[in-house]
């Protein structure tokens, strides 16, 4: 027997499966055998009886889960940090167990009461002794951890549970003598696998299988080189033996009834305390703000969720709803994570959101110089289509030349603080850049689900339109840019060549040529076939007014690109009068500029397709600046580019055949998009259509 180690158990005297918190124990409430329960928990006592020092504290009427003292509380030396536990069938626990440690001479930890945490269930020290592995997800929440840090003085390492059959940390995972690792990493996120793989040397971790966990194989209790548990495969047995254990199985079958096997039916109260121990506990906690129609728009739910599903926990502090449904509601959220580096990427999420610091809490963002030209610092920023604002000594500061994936540049000027979205090739040496999501917010529509269906023909929001619905969003496109042309905003249309395959390059003519178009976008391509179509009357070699292949027509883009390489550019063309017609003719008619974005594939190209990827960028972002709306054509590649790089606030139409092209669009993020999902021709056709209805009906008017 090895006296210096002690162990507290609990008979099953009052043990049964009275209620459903947990899976094992759905179909199995009143189908536990007291008697087989009793014979297995004594087989389990008087193995560990023969090597360790075994404690009882009474069993209780009305407590079966009493049974399970591995919940009674987390023992380090002389300290421990006492249970709340999560379902109140089990609180009735609590004081029986306080009583016992206060009798013991235990200093007892309370945690707060609204603060779920489980015990020695949920932590679990390394047998080394030079950390607590400490888990979260189910029962015991992230925020107990810092508390466990420093009454404990030892550094905390979080792991997130993902699978609810393991709802403890003590059913998936088991630290073994030697620095050795029991475990299912399925279980657990992908945060904490990472985690245990840095701490753990590869030789160390002994991986379990489905087949094992199902069983609780990691559910053991570990006394030097014996592991006893409920029941292990051979293959695992002899993993266990290769590196020095040996398994001792005993039946605890009756007990995995209620989701519990040998580790949860013992508590270690003989935990050593290592001189070296440090508290450190890498937890982050921020408190956020969120405003707007909240709950209308689910805009709270996506919050939480958000948190949750990226490996943190959430306190709502404060939630005021609005009074009446238009008015907005407002919540103060506390968010924790396990790591710096887990919070900076939910807070970055969040901000995209909309959330915001609560006011005053910060006075000013973090920056580092840059030193490398076209090399932001660690942990820049990285900027969304959202308006943002950035704070600086004290005030918020508008960011200027909004766009997606970029940094921000804070400059001092005479007129004042400056921020600017720059992307990381225009980064210059001496370039301050915020780093980290402190002071910094977004700004979002938050309009309620009335306010946007009462708004007449207000755009529609974000969404991918079925075939059914074409019509009707056409009209309210036709709507939205004979508003825009009369009140001289700008429309940018980026069109790919299936506009001029499917017959739509006539009507995108008429829509230049009549003010309706300010800059088109698009590549090689489009120029290509639309000239095509112009001189040779072909596309793709494909006779446009019949719809039949021509002889020797799959020769004729080039013929065309030879062309106008001979005339040295489509304006010069133009003048010449050898083009004269076409989307491109209309453009220089009209005097509407046009970027043409050159690829690997690309057949010439033309004089004017811009072959330097990076200037084509630029000449992208400065006819997309100032734009009210963007109509994307059958061009999926140009459209992403250019919705990177378009912020919040400009209208985008996303008109496709191919809906997953569609969905990508419109999934940007943006409630100004919507999408197409119907014939680029056919739309185009039926755009033009309903632009001449609303000449006529406003000639009708100006008659009246």
């Amino acid at each position: 027997m090895t006296s210096s180690i002690r162990f507290l158990m609990c008979a099953p005297d009052h043990y049964d499966v009275d209620y459903v918190i947990n899976p094992w124990m759905e179909g199995n409430v009143h189908k536990s055998s007291r008697d087989r329960a009793v014979e297995q928990w004594q087989g389990l006592y008087h193995i560990l009886k023969d090597r360790a020092v075994v404690d009882l504290v009474k069993a209780q009427p009305g407590v079966p889960d009493m049974v399970f003292t591995a919940n009674a509380g987390l023992v380090l030396g002389n300290e421990v940090v006492l249970s709340r536990f999560f379902h109140k069938e089990r609180q009735g626990e609590e004081p029986f167990f306080k009583q016992w440690f206060a009798e013991q001479g235990f200093t007892v930890h309370e945690l707060p009461k609204d603060l779920p945490f489980e015990g020695a269930g949920d932590a679990l020290l390394d047998r080394e002794g030079r950390w607590l592995w400490a888990g979260y997800g189910f029962r015991s929440e992230l925020d107990s951890h810092p508390y466990l840090a420093k009454w404990l003085d030892i550094e905390v390492l979080s792991l997130r549970l993902m699978d609810e059959r393991f709802y403890h940390l003590d059913t998936c995972f088991c630290p073994l003598t030697d620095g050795y690792l029991l475990y299912y990493p399925p279980a657990f996120d992908s945060y904490s696998n990472r985690l245990i793989e840095l701490r753990v040397p590869e030789e160390k971790r002994i991986i379990v299988d489905e087949k094992d966990a199902v069983n609780f194989a990691c559910n053991a209790v570990n006394v030097n080189r014996i592991v006893i548990m409920n029941k292990a495969t051979d293959g695992l047995k002899q993993q266990l033996k290769a590196v020095g254990f040996e398994v001792l199985e005993t039946p605890l079958t009756e007990f995995l009834k209620a989701g519990g096997a040998a580790k949860c039916l013992t508590l270690r109260v003989t935990e050593p305390v290592m001189p070296d121990h440090r508290a450190i506990a890498t937890i982050e906690s921020r408190i956020l703000r969120l405003e707007g129609h909240l709950l209308d728009s689910g805009l709270i739910n996506q919050a939480l969720d958000l948190i949750v599903e990226g490996g943190g926990s959430f306190q709502v502090l404060n939630f005021n709803l609005g009074e009446q449904r238009q008015s907005t509601s407002s919540a103060e959220v506390k968010v924790t994570a396990p790591s710096h580096e887990v919070m900076e990427t939910l807070v970055s999420q969040l901000i995209d959101l909309g959330a915001v610091p609560p006011p005053q809490e910060v006075c000013d963002i973090n920056t580092e110089t840059v030193t490398l030209p076209g090399v932001a610092p660690d942990d820049f920023y990285v900027t969304t289509i959202y308006p943002t604002e950035v704070r600086v000594n004290c005030q918020w500061v508008k960011v200027q030349k909004q766009r997606m994936d970029g940094a921000i540049v804070v400059s001092n000027t005479p007129q004042g603080p400056t921020a600017q979205c720059k992307i990381l090739r225009d980064l210059q040496v001496g370039d301050r850049v915020i780093v980290g999501t402190e002071g910094i917010r977004t700004v979002r529509k938050t309009e309620s689900r009335e306010q946007r269906n009462t708004q007449e023909f207000s755009f529609m929001a974000s969404g991918v339109s079925s075939e059914r619905r074409v019509e009707l969003v056409v009209e309210q496109i036709a709507w939205e840019m004979r508003q825009i042309r009369d009140q001289g905003g700008k429309v940018v249309v980026t069109a790919g060549p299936v506009v001029i395959h499917t017959g739509g390059g006539e009507h995108l003519s008429r829509l230049i040529r009549e003010g309706y178009v300010q800059a088109l976008l698009g590549g090689n391509a489009i120029a290509v076939h639309d000239m095509e179509q112009s001189i040779m009357g072909t596309s793709l070699g494909i006779d446009m007014k019949r719809g039949v292949s021509v002889n020797g027509g799959h020769r004729h883009h080039l013929k065309v690109i030879n062309t106008i390489r001979r005339c040295g550019s489509i304006a010069n063309a133009v003048e010449q009068g050898v083009l004269t017609s076409g989307v491109l003719y209309e453009c220089v008619k009209n005097h509407v500029p046009f970027a043409l974005a050159g690829s690997i594939r690309d057949d010439g190209p033309l004089p004017d397709t811009q072959m330097d990827l990076i200037k084509a960028q630029e000449e992208y972002a400065r006819l997309i600046e100032g734009a009210d709306l963007i109509l994307m054509l059958s061009s999926m590649l140009h459209s992403i580019g250019v919705g990177n790089m378009t912020p919040a606030g400009v209208k985008m139409v996303c008109v496709d055949i191919n809906p997953a092209v569609v969905t990508k669009l419109s999934d940007r993020g943006s409630v100004e998009s919507v999408g197409v999902v119907t014939d680029v021709g056919l739309f185009l056709s039926l755009l033009v259509q309903q632009l001449d209805r609303l000449t006529s009906r406003y000639q009708v008017a100006q008659l009246v």
